[in-house]
């Protein structure tokens, strides 16, 4: 199957992810990255926050080199961006490293300091919504590391979608995975994971707005934790 082309349709792109979704609901992760590269080629990237290189390093398999998008947002722990060096020093991946506008100088500067704890979703999306779109502007597909057992919020989330705000094809090709098949897919491969993960975090973030999780939460309950925000925008 040859790549897509760049003048195919919103509409039949649309109808191509949804398909997708539908026909690859039962595939491995593996089979659903081989679709994505087959269909979109080299306009097709894996997004990672670096919370671990799971996705990266499956897509890798199936494509080495593949672009791989990072947003710094300035507002990440040490270990975050030591695992996101780790990974561009250590696998057959392209990193891409993208970042705000402003600096979180000139951001307060002109919102006031600690606009996280004033604005979160202002915030959110002028160091990730924003850049994010202007990173993918010339891809046709994304892959993200979304998984239907984090929280309600990701629970109908498809292996392959449309992403409507950006009009692009979504893709999630370990939405069916659990924690444990996380867990084993690292310990066969010797993935890289945020050493965050061994102390307490679930899910990491920004460091402002992130924290341990408690016995019994689910693992995106440390993002944002005593506000009815769940999500930062990329993703609903």
């Amino acid at each position: 199957m040859t790549a897509v082309q760049e003048e195919r349709s919103t509409d039949d792109l649309k109808a191509l992810a949804e398909q997708a979704g539908r026909d690859l609901e039962d595939a491995s992760a593996l089979e659903i990255l081989q679709w994505a590269v087959d269909t979109f080629g080299k306009r097709f990237c894996v997004t990672s926050s670096m919370e671990d290189a799971v996705v990266a390093h499956l897509a890798s398999r199936v494509l080495k080199g593949v672009d791989v998008v990072f947003l710094d947002t300035g507002y990440h722990f040490e270990e975050t961006i030591g695992t996101r060096d780790a990974v561009e020093a250590v696998m057959d991946v392209n990193v891409i490293t993208l970042t705000p506008r402003q600096t979180v100088a000139e951001q307060d500067a002109e919102y006031g300091p600690k606009l996280h704890d004033r604005n979160p979703d202002l915030c959110c999306k002028l160091r990730k919504v924003e850049p994010l779109e202007r990173g993918l502007k010339d891809y046709v597909a994304w892959a993200t590391g979304l998984r239907r057992d984090e929280s309600p919020t990701r629970a109908n989330t498809p292996v392959v979608g449309w992403d409507e705000k950006r009009q692009k094809v979504k893709v999630s090709p370990i939405a069916r995975w659990t924690q444990d098949d996380v867990d084993a897919y690292v310990t066969e491969h010797g993935v890289l994971t945020n050493p965050l993960l061994m102390d307490g975090y679930a899910s990491v973030g920004c460091a402002p707005c992130t924290r341990r999780v408690l016995e019994g939460e689910d693992a995106r309950a440390g993002r944002w934790a005593g506000r009815s925000k769940t999500e930062c925008g990329l993703h609903g």
